[in-house]
């Protein structure tokens, strides 16, 4: 009679946990989608079998998903899938209590974007061989950023929004996962010539200017999305991953340093020069000055997340809907207002885990490029959320990015999907 041996014994035992806590918080998600769903729709009286029987598909189809993954990538991280349909459930009981026609239109993105984490972690198994294509992926995501700014159609204010016939996404969500590619695999290939290969003016020290001729190529692409787009809150987005991951590739503060004088010197002029720039900073300084105005969402947004109290008013208790498209932007303000700050607390601390497990990842890797993917990930969705919530509670300029797994959107949704989906993959590579 054969025996395993102790320690394979233990790696399976630890198997066999990971799957069954995975299981199990995907179920938990499922019972707060079917909890929320039926306490909108039995309080306004919306409630049908179609939208109970969607929700039920969607509790399989994330717990398929999570077994047919776990099959293959036993060692992969398995708090990634639950924490971002934790995030999609609360998501898609918010829009449905604010917009109820979109529950449907949503509840399809989330299937969808549960199928591209799938591919994704297919095509990210060896994700050195995904780095042999960093040209392309950083001419394709600066050719989508340049087709928004030419083509784009202004929506909600930012001109971000392409649109073919019925169909209308924003390039510049799937443009920021192939430009970290590109970072990822350009900075790791010149981390040597990028700290060792410089050259020093007076106490500040900077690399040859052909060494960071794409950073400084990027940088003008953030300005002309500031100008153009009217776009402040993707410009932040981007140039701010980008200095991070500099940093992170280089351990030097010059290259912050310089970066931030860039920024900040552009965009005195952007302000100087270009009236949508000077009032989202006037907004931002004195909303009080024009409350039923231009100032109009901040303020209510303000109004909602006080009156949330501690555990809120409830699911429909509220009355969210006075904020203009607080479905997209403003949702975390209805996050405050109905479920209070044990709600908005939940979602972030969901959202710093997504974070910490993308950085634990990155300290884990076992190749330059790959540390340097997972961390750039984990600080594009980090900056993300800040920039957002920043901008609702109104301690930054109040931009038009999304709240990732949670605002209305099919282009943001399937995105934080790929970036999960990659970051998955990257967990897996890192433990074998």
């Amino acid at each position: 009679m054969t025996t395993l041996p102790p320690f394979s014994y233990s790696i399976g035992i630890n198997m066999r946990q990971t799957k069954l806590t995975e299981i199990g918080l995907l179920l938990l998600a499922g019972l707060i989608l079917i909890n929320g769903y039926l306490a909108v729709s039995l309080a306004s009286h919306k409630f049908s079998y179609q939208g109970i029987g969607v929700v039920i598909g969607l509790i399989f189809l994330w717990t398929l998903t999570a077994l047919l993954l776990r099959y293959f990538s036993k060692k992969a991280d398995p708090l990634l899938l639950p924490l971002a349909v934790f995030l999609a459930s609360i998501g898609l009981t918010l829009i449905f209590r604010l917009r109820p026609e979109l529950f449907f239109p949503q509840a399809m993105w989330l299937a969808a974007g549960l199928f591209a984490f799938i591919i994704t972690v297919v095509i990210f198994r060896k994700p050195e061989e995904v780095a042999g294509y960093k040209y392309l992926c950083g001419i394709t995501g600066v050719a989508l950023l340049l087709a928004t700014i030419l083509f784009g159609v202004e929506i909600g204010g930012n001109k971000n929004w392409i649109i073919l016939g019925p169909v209308r996404f924003q390039p510049s969500e799937f443009a920021k996962l192939l430009i970290i590619i590109f970072l990822s695999a350009y900075l790791s290939e010149r981390r040597q010539l990028l700290t060792y290969a410089t050259r020093h003016y007076g106490p500040l020290t900077f690399p040859h200017p052909r060494f960071v001729a794409p950073l400084l190529a990027l940088w003008a692409l953030t300005m002309a999305m500031l100008i153009v787009q009217r776009d402040l809150g993707s410009a932040l987005l981007y140039f701010g991953t980008i200095v991070i991951m500099a940093y992170m590739a280089s351990s030097r503060w010059s290259y912050v340093l310089l970066a931030l004088c860039l920024f900040f010197t552009g965009s005195a002029f952007c302000y100087l020069l270009f009236p949508h720039v000077q009032v989202r900073i006037d907004i931002w300084l004195n909303p009080w000055a024009d409350p039923t105005g231009r100032s109009y969402q901040i303020v209510q947004s303000l109004f909602a997340l006080g009156s949330g109290g501690l555990l809120g008013s409830g699911l429909t208790f509220g009355y969210p809907n006075i904020i203009p498209e607080v479905h997209t932007d403003f949702i975390f303000a209805a996050i405050g207002e109905e479920l209070g700050l044990a709600g908005t607390a939940a979602v972030i601390i969901a959202y710093i885990l997504i974070v910490y497990r993308a950085f634990r990842t990155a300290l884990t890797a076992q190749t330059p490029f790959t540390m340097l993917l997972a961390g750039g990930l984990g600080v594009l969705t980090a900056l993300q959320v800040f920039i957002i919530i920043g901008g609702v509670t109104k301690f930054l300029p109040l931009t038009g990015i999304t709240l990732p797994l949670i605002s209305y959107g099919g282009s943001s949704m399937v995105s934080s999907f790929i970036l999960l989906g990659m970051l998955f993959a990257i967990s897996e590579a890192t433990t074998t």
